[in-house]
């Protein structure tokens, strides 16, 4: 998909007020279509890195780059829901916020539910959820404000093997569908899922110091 729509890291680094830095010198660009899996150990900056690329964290040195992006969902490694509501009122809502009725909008969140096998707890409320579930229903809503830019925190923590290969494969799907997705992972089957991969170590300093 070359539509002009890019993310680029250019001469990247950061790490946080007299610590070591985390990485620097990182370089790349993402397109529609491409899923990027940042990967590396605990405390290599994975998830500081998806702070930098949503406009959240300043990165200590170089530039974050947001070509023709629209919108910007993340899902964090830990889910945060409305406790009271149904499972389905929370991929309900970016399509009420987006002007369709109410029985529009769950019929467009009915198949985004069944993508990440949440269709059996559709009408349960989210304190109901199992923490896997509610992982997976966080990406469901993500996915309902069709985001130009997905960050996803370690999306298969708290998920079995077989679920994890459907959530690999629904952001496969995303992407497919006009997105770029960038995935912090230590999950070997969602590295395996990207098509391209950032391995953090690689850029982590010999030297340097954060100002």
């Amino acid at each position: 998909m070359n539509d002009g729509r890019a993310v680029r890291a250019i001469g990247l680094g950061h790490g946080f007020p007299g610590t070591p830095l985390l990485f620097e010198s990182l370089d790349f660009e993402a397109r529609p279509g491409d899923v990027v899996g940042l990967c590396g150990p605990s405390g290599s900056g994975k998830s500081t890195l998806l702070s930098i690329f949503a406009g959240w964290e300043t990165p200590s040195m170089g530039r974050v780059e947001r070509v023709r992006l629209t919108r910007t969902s993340w899902v964090f490694q830990n889910p945060h829901g409305v406790a009271h509501r149904k499972a389905i009122d929370h991929v309900v809502f970016p399509f009420l916020a987006a002007g369709s009725t109410r029985g529009e909008a769950v019929e467009l969140a009915r198949p985004i539910l069944a993508s990440f096998k949440l269709t059996a707890v559709a009408d349960r409320s989210f304190r109901e959820l199992s923490g896997g579930e509610a992982q997976r229903l966080m990406l469901a809503r993500a996915v309902a404000t069709r985001p130009s830019l997905l960050l996803v925190d370690e999306p298969t923590a708290q998920l079995d093997l077989r679920t994890s290969e459907t959530v690999n494969q629904t952001l496969g799907a995303v992407a497919q569908e006009g997105a770029i997705v960038l995935i912090a992972t230590h999950d070997p089957g969602t590295r395996d899922a990207c098509n391209r991969v950032i391995q953090l170590e690689d850029y982590a300093p010999t030297r340097g110091v954060a100002a």
